[in-house]
């Protein structure tokens, strides 16, 4: 699978330091949330009493999501967290303009959205990618339905696969790469479209622990170098606290924004780290009544 190969790559990525943000992009330092500076302060993103109800199979009325109120800055890395069955997964699905809320407004830059757009990545746990295109060809995609040139695309497509070291592999198909390189190829694709918001959806929860922590150094890494505002949905409190600068804690059904956690830890982390673990056990003692409630709710469907 070519995965020796692509480990030496990575080595030699990983003997160089994560750069700061402080360093990369100087109006955000290490400690993000006591250095903003209030040129900063508009959010990127806004979700303005978000609800969302819907008509099950069986006739009832269900609410998914209760009057989400929610600010992301721009530049921020925002991780949400949740029982299965709080609505994570519908919320980016609702900020990517997939799917229409019952009541309420997702702004991006002050104004109202409820379409698709390219301003707006949804990269998905499935990578998606398209098995008869090679790695560049499936990058070059987007682009190409975007009317880019070729000359354009090409140079876009040979950037983005550099940034996540697979520009050797361009001419490589999806079933000859490992399962976390299919995943980088889908991010340079996410990326080559040059959005401003990035969504991701447990991108991540398929991958053995090895390639799941190549990956995380992998995404500080282009988080850093390319600022843009990551909105990052996970099931691993640890990943959570690994990668982001603020954690929000979703309520099980209806999903309702029961706690945020800002994560004061400098980077780089590991998910292994004391601290990072210290910080994970406050966001799960918060967590554990909403999986009790969770786990309650799937016993009684069972039993009815």
């Amino acid at each position: 699978m070519n995965w020796a190969a692509n480990r030496r790559s990575l080595a030699v990525h990983r003997a160089q330091p994560v750069p700061r943000r402080n360093e990369t992009r100087p109006d955000f330092a290490t400690n993000l949330f006591s250095t903003r500076t209030a040129a900063s302060a508009a959010p990127k993103l806004q979700l303005r009493e978000v609800t969302l109800g819907y008509t099950s199979h069986s006739g009832d009325s269900l609410l998914a999501l209760d009057r989400i109120d929610l600010s992301v800055r721009q530049g921020e890395f925002l991780c949400i967290v949740g029982p299965s069955g709080c609505g994570k997964s519908t919320l980016l699905l609702l900020i990517a303009g997939l799917l229409a809320a019952t009541s309420g407004n997702v702004l991006v830059d002050g104004q109202p959205t409820a379409e698709p757009g390219t301003d707006r990545i949804l990269i998905f746990q499935e990578h998606g990618l398209f098995p008869w295109l090679n790695v560049r060809e499936n990058v070059e995609f987007g682009l190409k339905m975007q009317g880019l040139s070729r000359v354009e695309r090409e140079a876009r497509a040979s950037h983005y696969l550099r940034l996540v070291h697979l520009l050797e592999f361009r001419n490589s198909r999806p079933h000859q790469l490992s399962g976390g390189m299919r995943q980088r190829v889908a991010l340079a694709r996410a990326l080559a479209a040059e959005p401003d918001v990035l969504l991701m959806d447990e991108p991540f929860a398929a991958l053995d622990a090895q390639t799941r922590d190549l990956l995380h150094d992998e995404l500080e890494h282009i988080w850093a170098e390319t600022g843009r505002t990551i909105v990052f949905v996970t099931h691993n409190v640890r990943e959570a606290v690994r990668l982001g600068d603020r954690i929000v804690l979703l309520t099980f059904r209806p999903g309702r924004v029961k706690r945020e956690f800002p994560v004061h830890l400098k980077r780089s982390r590991h998910i292994e780290d004391p601290d990072v673990a210290g910080v994970a056990r406050e966001v799960l003692d918060c967590l554990r009544d909403e999986i009790d409630k969770s786990l309650e709710a799937e016993y009684a469907h069972i039993q009815g």
